[in-house]
């Protein structure tokens, strides 16, 4: 690994090479993250078999469902919540390179284990599962899960921080829409992979990936502004970022602008079907959660392409965002009126959610460039986790809110579950645009400085 000095301007090969390396490393990020969404129905039905099978068939969908938000929005997105803070606090100390390496590693070896869940015979060689709690291969998916999104926490905001330490202020925004544009289109890739393997191969194929990835790493240099304040004291201050109250509410109003997009995506979409037949879509039309995630995300590309363009047309990110979730609050108004009424409207639904929520690249760019270098890494990778993690959050306010309204305690999916979501939808949406207003504008500003 080579470092640049602070004053030493990187080499247009230097630059387009991390630009590559940090896209491809997103692009295996997001395909892995999504795996889980992708083959929760498939997966679940081979696990958990056994219980599906002294059930009656229409319990089948909700009991899958509270299994895939336990699973996904609440054991993968805490992991990606604390491996935010463990990567982003590393990165700020020990480089942003570094976390590159730690975190593929993790992520790789966990995905391969979750090829191979399967229940342990407690006199067999591998009995000592069992007495730790792992014997069934629920509890080693439980496990695997929470492990993966440790891993998958570090990729986006090493990266994201790397590359706009490399670029020019100018160039900025084009190279971090290139890098979130290209990583969004791993979710459509996995979409295709999953659709031709087994659940168990498409796990093995994602974590084989990663560890080719880790060939990519060698050659990109590290920032010179991360190594000229390597001996700073308060590299990676987790408390500064919450301290004084000025800077805790700018990284708060960070967060928040983007939870709408997971809740789009952790929500709305994973749950297509589930939501879908609530809006009254027969079982015949009922939507594939896997195909709604894969037109969700090209949405999600076409629509980082055109915020992080539009942010440098704009000259603005603050404005680009504004635009993007009032595009946000039409394309859930189009899920809501208009998907119930077939599987094609449903699907062209979730495109148009994906094509709202296309603002994640300005959004991780104004993460990075929102704080100094001693704790951006921290700040660009804790930020994107904390939103990821608030799928938990929000979809746990779509189940109280479907509670209050009366359809919690039945066994299959009523009306009152595509109501609740539609009230936590216009929550998070509102908080979003409040908090866009203590965003500070940082189009074009130098990001050589450290906060005191």
């Amino acid at each position: 690994m080579q470092s640049l000095n602070r004053n030493q301007i990187p080499t247009r090969t230097t630059v387009t090479l991390a630009v590559v390396v940090a896209a491809l490393g997103y692009f295996v990020d997001i395909f892995d993250l999504l795996l889980f969404a992708l083959l929760r129905k498939t997966s679940l039905t081979d696990v958990l078999s056994a219980q599906l099978r002294s059930m009656p068939a229409d319990q089948h969908d909700r009991f899958l469902r509270d299994w895939g938000i336990w699973l996904d929005n609440t054991l993968q997105m805490t992991g990606l919540m604390i491996g935010g803070i463990l990567w982003g606090v590393l990165g700020d100390r020990l480089g942003r390179i570094s976390v590159l390496f730690g975190s593929i590693l993790t992520y790789s070896i966990a995905n391969l284990l979750n090829a191979v869940v399967c229940d342990v015979n407690p006199d067999g060689a591998f009995a000592f599962l069992g007495a730790i709690g792992l014997g069934t291969a629920i509890s080693q998916y439980e496990v695997l899960r929470f492990l993966a999104g440790i891993g998958l926490a570090g990729e986006l905001g090493a990266g994201i921080t790397l590359v706009a330490e490399l670029t020019s202020r100018e160039r900025r925004g084009i190279a971090t829409t290139i890098v979130a544009s290209v990583g969004i289109l791993g979710a459509v890739v996995a979409y295709f992979i999953t659709q031709a393997v087994s659940w168990r191969w498409a796990f093995a194929i994602g974590g084989m990936l990663g560890l080719l990835l880790l060939l990519l790493r060698i050659g990109v240099v590290e920032s010179g502004m991360w190594r000229h304040i390597r001996k700073h004291n308060h590299r990676g201050a987790l408390w500064m970022l919450l301290w004084p109250p000025r800077r805790f509410i700018r990284y708060l109003c960070v967060i928040l602008i983007a939870v709408p997009i997971w809740f789009a995506v952790g929500t709305l979409v994973k749950y297509g079907d589930v939501i879908g037949a609530s809006l009254g879509l027969p079982a015949s039309e009922k939507p594939d959660p896997g195909r709604s995630i894969m037109w969700c995300y090209v949405g999600l590309a076409i629509g980082d392409l055109a915020s992080g363009l539009l942010s440098q047309l704009l000259r603005s990110r603050r404005r680009a965002i504004l635009i993007f979730h009032l595009i946000t609050i039409a394309a859930m108004a189009v899920y809501f009126i208009f998907g119930a009424r077939s599987q094609y409207w449903f699907y062209a639904s979730c495109l148009s959610i994906g094509l709202g929520c296309g603002y994640w690249a300005v959004f991780a760019t104004a993460a990075a460039e929102q704080f100094g270098t001693n704790v951006r890494a921290t700040a660009a990778t804790t930020a994107p986790n904390f939103v990821r993690w608030s799928a938990a959050a929000s979809a746990g306010l779509w189940v109280g809110i479907e509670r209050v309204l009366g359809g919690g305690s039945a066994v299959v999916v009523s009306a009152t579950t595509w109501q609740a979501a539609a009230i936590a939808g216009a929550i998070v949406m509102l908080c979003a645009m409040l908090a866009l207003v203590g965003l500070r504008e940082t189009y074009g500003v130098d990001l050589d400085y450290e906060e005191k």
